[in-house]
Order: C-alpha cells, then structure tokens, then sequence
C-alpha cells in the first residue's frame, strides 16, 4: 500500500542519544578529513555533528596561520565557523570549490548518501555540486548496506504542500515503498523551516532498494525543492570504526 503522511515533531538529529563513543569516532573521522585540506584551499563547510568536528579542527588550524576561504552549507555552520575565526565567503563570490567536507545520516559503500537531518540539504546539495572532491566523515554506525533505514527528508514548497505530498505517496506506490510521511515540525507544534524556507517531509521508506529509481521520480515532481539522496556526489568517505579509519573510494 502507499505511503502515508502524519506529522510529528522535529527531530533532535540525534545529539542527545549520541553515546560518548560515537562522537569520539565523529571526531576521529573529521580529524582524518582535515588532514587533506592544503594552505590556499577553497572550502565547503558541511553541517551535523561530525562536520562541526571538522569546523573546530579547521579552526585551530586557522588560528596556528593556516590560510584558507570556506562556504558553509548552513547558518548553524556559518556561526561556528565564525566563533572558531574562519574566513567566510558565498558562493556566488567563489563558485568553483576544492573540497567539501560534510556528514552523513547514512552512506553505502557505492558512496550513496541519505543526508538532511538537520533540515539543510539543499545547501549542502548545492556546495556539494560546486565542489571538485566531497569527503564524506561519518562514523561506523551510518554506515549501511541498503539505505532508508534513516527517513528520506525531502524539502519541498510550502504552496501546494498537501498535492506535493500526495505526488510523492503516489511515486512511493509505485516504487513499492511503503512507510510514512512525516511532516516535521518544531517541538512547539509549529512548522519546521528550513534555511531556505521550505518545508521538510521525512519519508519513512525503510529500505530504498533503487535510489536512483526515487532520485528521479522526485526530481519531476512539481513542488519537490530537493531531496536528501546525494547520488554521484561523494569522492570518498571516511569511516571511524572503533578498530580504525576506513577510507571509501578510489
């Protein structure tokens, strides 16, 4: 049967289940990443915990006379890349990139990626395709065989919300995926915005058996911004196990 929409309030992106173990890897993993950044380099600045690991690396590095100019895919990125002294510009000042370093809320090991937890993926999507390597960091647990086990978010104009909706319910139908809609809201009840100043349903699919199949068949869809399948995106990964770093990609 097709999807279905509910709502639900918003999620915490996971910060307060995050075991001391797991952002210890994060941190590991970004650190790993920032060993590829060079004096000079044009970067993106990715958002979510483990990228905000790299932020404050990069930081540090700043502050020791690394010289460096950073796009950051969020204004939760933006103001702690500012704290930490990072030199920030937009793209529209520098639209060719060296690097990006982002999170993910679930990678596979084709470099597949479901990412928007935090609500700012078309940003993200946007510097991510500007830039001419992506590292992913990432800690073992995002790491899947099949995605979807983490809700698809997919932004979307707030006009017309509820025929976008039922647009996607009927592609879902026809992909056969089932799993609810969720419409995410703030812990208040009132709507979640994201930066750009769309609305986010998070799609409950469970599994995405064909990603570039769901890819496409949202990318038509009248009202559908963006969505948090980054496809052909990622140059590498990097994942902290509790054993070590895996590198992924070529």
């Amino acid at each position: 049967m097709p999807a279905h929409c509910v709502l639900i309030t918003r999620a915490t992106n996971g910060a307060a289940s995050d075991s001391g173990m797991n952002d210890e890897l994060k941190r590991k993993a970004a650190l790993a990443a920032l060993d590829e950044v060079r004096p000079g380099m044009r970067l993106g600045l990715g958002s979510g915990s483990t990228a905000a690991h790299f932020v404050r690396g990069l930081g540090m590095r700043v502050r020791e006379g690394l010289s460096v100019v950073c796009v950051p895919t969020s204004e939760a990125t933006a103001r702690l890349a500012q704290a930490e002294g990072i030199p920030l510009t937009v793209l529209d000042d520098l639209p060719d990139l060296d690097l990006t370093v982002d999170g993910a809320d679930e990678i596979d090991r084709k470099l597949r990626l479901i990412k928007g937890g935090g609500g700012a993926l078309l940003r993200e999507k946007i510097v991510a395709a500007s830039s001419r390597r992506v590292i992913i960091v990432a800690d073992a647990s995002k790491l899947v065989e099949t995605l979807g086990a983490f809700p698809l978010p997919i932004e979307a104009e707030r006009f017309g919300l509820g025929s976008t909706r039922r647009r996607i319910e009927r592609i879902a139908g026809r992909l056969g995926l089932t799993g609810e809609l969720r419409l995410r809201r703030e812990p208040d009840g009132t709507l979640f915005v994201s930066d750009g100043g769309n609305a986010i349903i998070d799609a409950s699919f469970g599994r995405i058996p064909d990603p570039e199949a769901l890819a496409a068949a949202l990318d038509g869809v009248p009202g559908v911004v963006d969505h948090g399948l980054f496809l052909g995106l990622a140059s590498n990964a990097v994942i902290a196990h509790e054993t070590g770093i895996e590198w992924l990609g070529g």
